[in-house]
């Protein structure tokens, strides 16, 4: 199996579990309140779900969401409107008792009512000074990171990746990944899951040259531009454009967006294995079915070379940082 080693420690995190459906706000609602006093733009702020990103065509918000983030009651009740909101709509649910007069919710969920149940004080260091990050759906059928901008409070159905690489946006869109994701990152019902922990901390990723660099950051930056215009002129969102990429009854000739698209990702996985210096594995490109999907992507024997190699490669980096740390 896999094992996490310390150079992808701290960059992929999973969003604020808000627990409370009371702190979600309609865009208008919130739009009045900041009106009503500016201030109240201290605490409110689009909330990015997995269900927006990738069904929205620009990636965006639908609702809002009133987060104090670490703020004592004291501070979070300065912001009357959002606070009175929450004190109505949150507080009675957080500070539910059982028969026996015991709090129905762990601590502290009942004593910090008025906070999320999971902050994600971490996530929050590790994204404060990017102006964009990459965000991924836990759980969905494209696995595709999206550059988004970092205004929004994101939920844990997501996972946020505190970078603004395009080289490593390249990485993640890859198949190579997409590979590791569906062999590692396994749900209760068997779909695929993309958690920090196991996808993301054990995947081996090459020390770049500079070349390869400029390489990667060269198709990443093709793929966000490219598919965020086709995405926006077309009216699709991430699963329906990438339904169409992955479908073998839609023929390049009858749809030259998706033909462009499946031409960058071919480029970007030559990019990403001779990054790796793998360019003696055939990639094989076209509709090639695992796991009961159908996709674009590598072929089998592709896949299977691709998934020994970055399994030897995670073993031989884990082994390398264990003999750092032992004492000499």
């Amino acid at each position: 199996a896999p094992e996490r080693f310390g150079e992808n420690a701290g960059i992929a995190f999973i969003g604020c579990y808000v627990l409370g459906k009371g702190f979600i706000v309609e865009p208008e609602e919130a739009e009045a309140w900041i009106a009503e006093d500016p201030r109240n733009a201290d605490v409110l702020f689009p909330y990015l779900n997995g269900e927006d990103l990738n069904s929205r065509p620009d990636t965006s918000a639908s609702r809002w969401v009133i987060d104090f983030n670490d703020r004592p009651e004291a501070m979070a009740s300065e912001y009357a409107a959002p606070y009175g909101h929450i004190l109505d709509s949150v507080k009675p649910e957080r500070v539910r008792v059982n028969s026996r007069g015991e709090f129905v919710l762990r601590n502290p969920l009942p004593q910090r009512w008025w906070q999320y149940a999971d902050k994600r004080p971490a996530m929050r260091k590790a994204i404060a000074d990017l102006d964009e990050v990459l965000v991924v759906t836990i759980t969905s059928k494209t696995l595709m990171p999206v550059r988004v901008k970092n205004r929004s409070v994101f939920s844990h159905m997501l996972t946020v990746i505190a970078s603004g690489s395009y080289a490593l946006q390249a990485f993640v869109s890859s198949n190579v990944h997409q590979c590791w994701v569906v062999k590692n990152g396994s749900g209760l019902r068997g779909d695929s899951r993309y958690t920090p922990s196991d996808v993301f901390e054990t995947f081996p990723r090459p020390h770049l040259a500079e070349e390869s660099e400029r390489a990667l950051d060269a198709i990443g930056r093709t793929l966000d531009e490219e598919r965020r215009e086709i995405m926006l002129r077309r009216e699709l969102g991430l699963t329906k454009l990438y339904n169409r990429v992955n479908d073998p009854a839609l023929p390049g000739s009858a749809d030259p967006d998706v033909a462009r698209l499946r031409v960058i990702h071919r480029e970007l996985d030559e990019a990403v294995m001779a990054a790796y210096s793998w360019d003696d594995v055939p990639l094989d490109h076209g509709f090639h079915e695992y796991r009961k999907m159908t996709r674009w992507t590598i072929s089998p024997a592709a896949r299977v070379e691709v998934l020994d190699r970055l399994l030897a490669l995670n073993h031989e980096r884990a082994a390398a940082e264990n003999r750092k740390g032992q004492p000499s």
